[in-house]
């Protein structure tokens, strides 16, 4: 029997089935000393001598059901342990000694118990919903296979990438009113989630649907099975980049990295119903308001100041556009960030962390609002995302918006923008780079120091500097081009092509002996080499049958002169906000 049906008895109070595990942030089941602990929610035995212990029932409800649960699903439900030793337990006969008094448990204790025997499920929140799972709960995700778009799995041992869309696709009851009839569900709304390796920070990348980009050719996975590739579009809004001419999620995913050069590693889609359901499922968000709004078109109508909404009025206040600001989309992206920075605040507080309701309904919400890609489809894979999700602190969550400028096509009416070309390839570097856009107190590593120290002492001059340069990874002709580029305008003249390494490297690295150290520091001073870069080892011999160290460009080598050092702080954005500050929509 597994963990599920083991130790099941109506008689265990859910209160006393789980303990907090302050080392993993889960809930853990608590078994006898001659069973093993499992994390799949599931009763405690009670111990020997342990008031209310009875012999183990079988085939009992589902574990991790709280008695309400039980009740909701039409189950005949005993009554609580206290109400059954009022009516089941005679009173001690006169002259004897009665049980020894139970110290009652603390008003905390009690919450935190009936929140994890109740619940037995992880809370998490990003972007525009948080994501509860419990096993029963995997049916209620949507999966897309988008193929090589995403990757096949998840690890928790490195910074990540997940591109967040909101499409305008019309379904559940009571939609017909939104969006654009017919539609197929357009990239709407867009943000690039990214969540440092040290999970000190993270960044969300809202990218405007009305930016005009080159969506590249993707190819698809057809219901039957077969692949189709759907022809690129030059010229065109973001947003057809997903619906239209039948491209999937992955096209969208595709777009991202052809705009920023970033690789999203999978994506997490909802539409309009998602906003209501969540919403209505934490009790409300509260937003503030610098001034009254009567959209017609949105349909919202709030008076100026604080305001607590959910559903209908919730997706009316994410929707309106011609109220705020220049009545933009860009106006509007700062609004949407705004309302999800104040819905990831609700989330995390102690009203919905210690409300098994909330929790429950919460649950149901997300995962049935929830479509994502295969790689990351699975309750195991999704929980990982979780508590990772959950060590970053909400005063280091930035929200930013691609910095862009007014297409000069449209002519005198702007109705579509363009990507800034002097302000966004920084933002777009420091994400690449794992670089926070808020101050953290990072610790240094000894691995860290050792390779900045590679990069201090004396330096040799360009001419002395004896070279052999293999291509590792980096675009065709990398090679050739940077020989050509050092001798010619850097004056390293001993210097040659040797072709192409025997392995492929995702970094470029250049190995030296210990007598070469200052020609490794005059060279990656003219290149733009990290010390990370550097690799103490042993030479070759090159062409001539002298000694030479050896630069082994990798994928990362962006092209000849262009340095690969990563910069120590992000740029300055115009418009940023972290999901900790409060602030009105205006």
């Amino acid at each position: 029997m597994d963990a599920q049906g083991r130790g099941r008895a109506d008689n265990i109070d859910p209160a006393d089935q789980w303990v907090l595990n302050p080392k993993t942030g889960e809930y853990e089941l608590r078994l006898s000393p001659s069973g093993p602990q499992s994390p799949v929610p599931g009763p405690r035995r009670p111990a020997s001598g342990e008031r209310g212990g009875r012999p183990r029932g079988r085939g009992g409800p589902g574990a991790g059901e709280t008695r309400e649960m039980r009740q909701a699903s039409g189950a005949q439900v005993p009554a609580p342990r206290s109400a059954r030793r009022r009516t089941a337990e005679p009173e001690p006969p006169q002259g004897r000694r009665g049980r020894r008094p139970v110290k009652k448990k603390s008003k905390v204790k009690k919450v935190l118990a009936w929140t994890a025997g109740g619940t037995a499920f992880v809370l998490v929140a990003v972007g525009t919903a948080g994501y509860l799972y419990l096993k029963h709960l995997e049916g209620n995700v949507t999966t897309t296979d988008v193929g090589g778009a995403a990757k096949d799995g998840f690890s928790k041992d490195g910074a990540f990438n997940i591109l967040i869309i909101g499409t305008d696709k019309r379904t559940g009851k009571g939609n017909e009113g939104y969006g654009d009839k017919g539609s197929i569900g357009h990239a709407d709304t867009n943000i690039l989630l990214h969540v440092s390796k040290d999970r000190t920070n993270a960044t969300a990348l809202s990218i405007p649907r009305d930016l005009i980009v080159n969506v590249p050719d993707c190819q698809t996975k057809q219901p039957d099975g077969t692949e189709k590739v759907i022809p690129g579009s030059e010229n065109v809004r973001f947003n057809t980049s997903l619906g239209q001419e039948g491209r999937d999620p992955g096209c969208t995913m595709n777009t991202v990295k052809a705009v920023t050069g970033i690789q999203p590693d999978h994506f997490m889609m909802v539409d309009f119903n998602a906003v209501k359901t969540l919403t209505t499922a934490v009790g409300g968000v509260d937003v503030c308001l610098a001034h009254s709004v009567n959209d017609k078109d949105s349909h919202l109508n709030l008076s100026k100041g604080p305001h607590k909404i959910e559903g209908e009025q919730a997706l009316a206040f994410v929707r309106t556009r011609h109220s705020w600001g220049n009545q933009g989309d860009l106006d509007r992206i700062k609004v949407q960030q705004q309302f999800m920075a104040s819905l990831m605040r609700k989330m995390s507080s102690s009203d919905t962390l210690t409300s098994p309701s909330k929790l429950v309904d919460l649950a149901e919400a997300a995962t049935k609002a929830l479509t994502v890609d295969k790689g990351i489809g699975h309750v195991s894979t999704l929980k990982d995302i979780a508590l990772e999700l959950k060590k970053v602190p909400t005063k280091n969550i930035t929200f930013l918006t691609v910095p862009v400028i007014d297409n000069p096509a449209d002519g005198v009416v702007h109705k579509t923008v363009v990507v800034n070309p002097n302000t966004a390839p920084q933002v777009f570097d420091a994400i690449k780079n794992d670089v926070s856009f808020t101050e953290v107190k990072k610790k240094r590593k000894a691995a860290k120091d050792a390779a900045a120290a590679r990069l201090k002492g004396s330096k040799s001059a360009p001419g002395d500097v004896r070279l052999r340069i293999l291509n590792g990874g980096a675009v065709a002709g990398s090679a050739q081009e940077t020989l050509q580029w050092l001798q010619n305008d850097k004056g390293v003249l001993k210097s040659e092509n040797a072709g192409n390494a025997p392995a492929q490297l995702s970094k470029t690295t250049l190995e030296y002996a210990p007598g070469q150290a200052a020609q490794a520091r005059e060279l990656a001073s003219l290149m733009g080499l990290p010390g990370s870069a550097l690799k103490p080892g042993k030479s070759v011999t090159n062409s001539q049958g002298l000694p030479a160290m050896t630069l082994t460009l990798g994928k990362d080598f962006k092209g000849a002169g262009v340095s690969l050092t990563v910069p120590s702080k992000a740029p300055e954005v115009d418009g940023k906000s972290t999901a900790d500050k409060v602030q009105c929509a205006s």
